[in-house]
């Protein structure tokens, strides 16, 4: 039975939106409430706002790509649901960075895994960042909320041998593993979850939230790319944006004016910080794009004799935390464990090596096994950390520094993944790094990984988590907003997306950005309501 198009249902429906690559002429538009970006916080916030009687417009720089578009394809999906065609990197090239860039944000191609914020997390940041309103049992009603409206639940499908190898090895090893909890509803288990879900089973933005602030009256626009705030003597007067061609690359030339009584900021921790600067807003303490952080993100391969087949089923279902709080909150870096799915196209670009060197490890593709470390970022005074910069055409790059801090956590990190992996059964394990070959024991592992130089470049690094940039905090010398998510300056404009963190989350973030939109967002809806 073919899938339902939501969107082709919607729009039939008469749905408003607009497809800024199609405009003949410039454009203006007028509503409750703005908000810029369409990902978690932004999908989040325009269900809460909508529900509430606000008219409100979403708007999303890259395209319109729903169930019939998504044909799992890797070259199509990379340079049409990611920022930059898949080419986002830190300023030096040392560090990939993957985000979502069309209807529905990253919540469109992340792997589903749902972590509420770790309590050390919260507690963190009131302690140390002037944060209020977010402890672990002020932030449960919203996990709870969130949870149910978006399916989140503990995957109980015995997970692909891709994940069951942490299972294994942690077990064998006597170390701490669960289950992922996912949000997901009528899961097919295809494992391309990375390239758009066909079934609409991922509960996306693009599924969830953006269909029902529609079917309330709101409006999308899309292809359009926020330029900057009108600004004037503290309020937001007005936004400007820039219709971009079909393939979300070239200004077609057409502009886009969009007035509104409040605006929302919800492009993410780098796109939203570039929106403040591009848009000289108040910053008299210079925080803006300031301690931009990433779940710094280090692989290790392993060869298997039986077949792992790394490219079907659920792509992360199993976890390790043994070494996330091992030492306390401000402790050496320490990590979370978890796996990725190897596509062809992916796993041909990390596994490294050239020539017959590289056709042999994809020769090997269907017993390979990888591991991945989510190195929590920010917690320490020599942690690693961004900024996030304009380059000269007026585009966002983030400066993110690695720190000896910063490299001891990834040589840690490799000896526990090979650790784990040789624990379970694998033949030869690979740290992904340029000095690195496969060795056969774990002794001969921690050898090769004690040794090797961890350097930028020749050291594979990678993230899919940017949060920071726009800290929320009372504190208006360390934040850019209150811990509402009210811009400290700028009495109309609020920021709901992972930007407000003022540290990593220490766990995959889209959960945390669920909630904490809306919870921001309801506060918001009442304030606006009162006025």
């Amino acid at each position: 039975m073919p899938v339902p198009d939501l969107f082709a249902e919607g729009l039939a429906r008469g749905w408003k939106v607009h497809n800024a690559s199609q405009l003949e002429q410039d454009l203006e538009l007028e509503t409750d409430i703005a908000i810029i970006g369409s990902g978690a916080g932004g999908g989040t916030s325009a269900e809460i706002l909508s529900a509430a009687g606000f008219r409100v417009l979403i708007i999303e720089e890259g395209p319109l790509k729903t169930s019939s578009d998504f044909k799992l394809q890797e070259p199509e999906a990379y340079a049409s649901l990611y920022q930059e065609g898949i080419g986002r990197m830190s300023k030096d090239a040392a560090v990939s960075i993957l985000q979502g860039r069309a209807v529905g944000g990253s919540t469109l191609v992340n792997w589903t895994s749902s972590f509420r914020t770790p309590p050390q997390t919260l507690q963190f940041w009131a302690d140390h960042h002037a944060v209020i309103g977010h402890s672990e049992q002020d932030m449960q009603p919203w996990f709870e909320m969130m949870e149910t409206r978006l399916g989140v639940a503990p995957w109980y499908v015995p997970p692909n041998a891709n994940n069951d190898v942490i299972r294994k090895g942690c077990e064998k090893l006597g170390l701490h593993w669960a289950v992922i909890p996912r949000n997901v509803r009528g899961c097919w288990n295809l494992g391309y979850c990375g390239m758009g879900c066909p079934v609409n089973a991922k509960q996306s933005m693009l599924v969830t939230t953006i269909p029902a602030t529609l079917d309330k009256g709101g409006e999308l626009l899309y292809l359009a790319r926020a330029e900057r705030l009108q600004l004037k003597n503290g309020r937001v007067t007005g936004l400007e944006c820039s219709a971009l061609d079909d393939r979300c690359v070239q200004p077609t030339g057409r502009k886009i004016k969009v007035k509104a009584r409040h605006y929302v900021l919800a492009g993410g921790a780098i796109n939203s910080p570039a929106l403040l600067m591009r848009s000289q807003a108040p910053d008299p303490q210079k925080r803006v794009g300031k301690r931009t952080f990433l779940h710094l993100v280090n692989f290790s391969a392993a060869q298997f004799k039986e077949v792992v087949n790394p490219f079907y089923g659920a792509p992360q279902s199993i976890y390790c935390d043994h070494f996330q709080w091992q030492n306390g909150v401000t402790g050496p870096l320490s990590y979370k464990l978890e796996v990725p799915p190897l596509h062809p196209a992916f796993a041909a670009s990390i596994l490294g090596g050239v020539g017959r060197v590289n056709a042999q490890r994809m020769q090997a593709l269907p017993h390979t096994h990888m591991m991945l470390s989510l190195l929590r970022d920010g917690f320490h005074p020599q942690s690693p950390e961004g900024t996030v910069e304009l380059r000269s055409d007026n585009s966002a790059v983030l400066d993110y520094r690695l720190t000896d801090y910063g490299w001891d956590g990834v040589r840690r990190a490799f000896l526990s993944m090979a650790e784990i992996q040789f624990a379970a059964g694998a033949s030869k394990v690979m740290p992904l790094h340029q000095d690195a070959d496969y060795v056969t024991s774990w002794a001969a592992a921690k050898k090769l990984i004690n040794a090797l130089p961890m350097e930028r470049y020749r050291t594979r690094l990678g993230s899919a988590h940017v949060m920071g940039g726009l800290a929320m905090g009372e504190d208006k010398q360390l934040a850019v907003a209150d811990s509402l998510g009210r811009h400290h300056y700028l009495e109309n404009l609020s920021i709901h997306d992972g930007s407000l963190f003022p540290t990593s989350v220490g766990a995959n973030p889209q959960l945390s950005i669920y909630a904490l939109s809306a919870q921001l967002s309801t506060a918001l809806a009442l304030r606006l309501q009162q006025t």
